[in-house]
């Protein structure tokens, strides 16, 4: 019988903490005996549990002792048959899950709008991405939603595709029928891969969406940052099945994350799952409750319009849309006055809640006064028109990833480029996914969508976008 009241690789850091070691082993700060002055108050908390791999405390990579048994509460709740800890991120789960499914040249069926890691990923393994867009849906305002004859038909048109990854959900928390989708797929004998960054807490149920793992994906890797109580960079990978190689991944995983990991986000993985595994059915009510009540309180203003939500969202997520101006400078107001928001697109803003109530609604309703206010008396700002880029439904890349690596490339002015193929990918961030892939080649639509963020005061992952994209030469 599992005890999920249990965090044992917390629990041994504090019983190292107990014991007083005298360290004379890595890391530098001895146990936060020794750091800046500045920083007192602040880390020595913290660095006490950044520990080492002693006799104790375990190896993630060859893990025998408490960080099995921590990996194996989590396999227990989240009912996969075993779960690794990332201390990289999602970003290093991607990067594995890809070259344990893909040798070089392999097809791998993706979605356009999936993470930037992904696209990573795949170039690292030299990988063949067959690319799905997504339906664009009016009520959303997004190319949120992948849809099982989408899958069946680039699976018919590439049947020598190793295997489909999707994220699910997407940032904004929208998901979508995965199970029929891991139907589809699974009946052509391949893997389903899922980037679920944003769905670790979907595994506390209704009213919920189907957690990834319940609907028959075979890999999923979950950001348990995003939405439990869990330090930054610290992700879960769940395997079930025999379609994906478990040892294959144990390989790529102690090849891709770091020799050194780091015991506090591993100890903040351990004590995310007790926090999932432990929700008592008051906190549940109380938490969607709250959720509720700050729906109510941002609804109350006249200046943004609350998206309305569907049974496939998810409740602690909410999207604001101004009534004029851009999300951009509605996100400007919002922080202003201390509401800072997860992120803005041209059209919207995302906020994200915590499960539990974590500030007061009257201190809510006095900051969004104040937006208000200066909203009020800011001069009018045009209503920002919703931009659609037709994408071909199934496309593939105009080159391979090795082809890519011997091309020289050149910068060219962004009208210039348009016929052209990207020798980089345009990635507005957050979220952290591309509008313009790297081997695309490059359309009008493009070029205009990119200049018109630009405008709007969109970041971008890309050095020097003001003089133009990096294009390959010779073309």
């Amino acid at each position: 019988m599992n005890d999920y009241k249990r965090a044992p690789l917390y629990e041994a850091l504090q019983a190292n903490i107990d014991r007083d070691p005298m360290s004379f082993h890595v890391p530098g700060h001895k146990y936060g005996r020794i750091f800046p002055g500045e920083a007192e108050g602040i880390l020595p908390s913290t660095l006490r549990i950044d520990a080492t791999e002693v006799s104790s405390l375990d190896d993630l990579h060859a893990p025998e002792g408490v960080i099995k048994e921590a990996q194996h509460l989590a396999a227990s709740f989240f009912r996969s048959d075993e779960t690794f800890f990332l201390v990289n991120g999602t970003t290093v789960g991607n990067l594995a899950m890809i070259h344990a499914v893909c040798k070089p040249g392999e097809k791998l069926i993706v979605q356009r709008n999936c993470h930037k890691s992904v696209w990573n990923g795949l170039e690292l393994a030299n990988a063949s991405p067959v690319v799905i867009s997504p339906a664009y849906e009016k009520e959303t305002g997004r190319y949120s939603s992948i849809t099982p004859s989408s899958i069946e038909q680039a699976l018919k048109e590439h049947p020598d595709s190793k295997g489909v990854l999707l994220t699910y959900p997407d940032y904004f928390g929208r998901a979508y029928d995965l199970k029929e989708i891991a139907r589809v797929v699974h009946s052509k004998g391949v893997p389903l891969l899922i980037d679920e960054a944003h769905g670790v807490h979907f595994h506390l149920g209704d009213p919920m969406p189907v957690p990834a793992l319940e609907a028959g994906a075979d890999v999923v890797v979950q950001s348990a940052h995003k939405m439990a109580p869990a330090m930054t960079m610290a992700s879960y990978m769940h395997v079930q099945g025999k379609r994906v190689d478990k040892y294959v991944l144990r390989y790529y995983l102690q090849m891709l994350q770091s020799s050194s990991p780091s015991y506090p986000l591993m100890a903040s993985l351990d004590l995310a799952r007790k926090f999932l595994s432990t929700w008592r059915e008051e906190e549940r009510e109380a938490g969607l409750h709250w959720a509720v009540q700050v729906r109510d309180v941002f609804q109350s203003s006249p200046y943004w319009h609350v998206l309305q939500q569907g049974p496939r969202d998810d409740p602690f997520k909410i999207t604001l849309e101004p009534a004029e101006g851009s999300g951009f400078e509605l996100a400007e107001a919002l922080e202003k006055e201390g509401i800072v928001p997860e992120l803005a697109t041209s059209r919207q803003v995302l906020l994200i809640l915590g499960l539990r109530p974590h500030f007061s609604l009257r201190e809510l309703k006095e900051r969004i006064g104040k937006v208000d206010s200066a909203l009020k008396k800011a001069p009018g700002r045009a209503t920002i028109a919703e931009e659609q880029i037709t994408f071909p439904p199934i496309q593939t890349l105009e080159m391979r990833y090795t082809e890519m690596r011997d091309r020289k490339q050149e910068r060219a002015v962004l009208e210039d480029a348009v016929g052209l193929i990207a020798a980089e990918a345009v990635i507005p961030y957050p979220p952290g996914i591309p509008i313009l892939m790297k081997g695309e080649r490059i359309m009008e639509a493009h070029v205009s969508e990119i200049r018109r963020l630009l405008s709007l005061g969109a970041r971008f992952h890309n050095v020097g976008m003001e003089d133009g994209i990096r294009v390959f030469k010779g073309e």
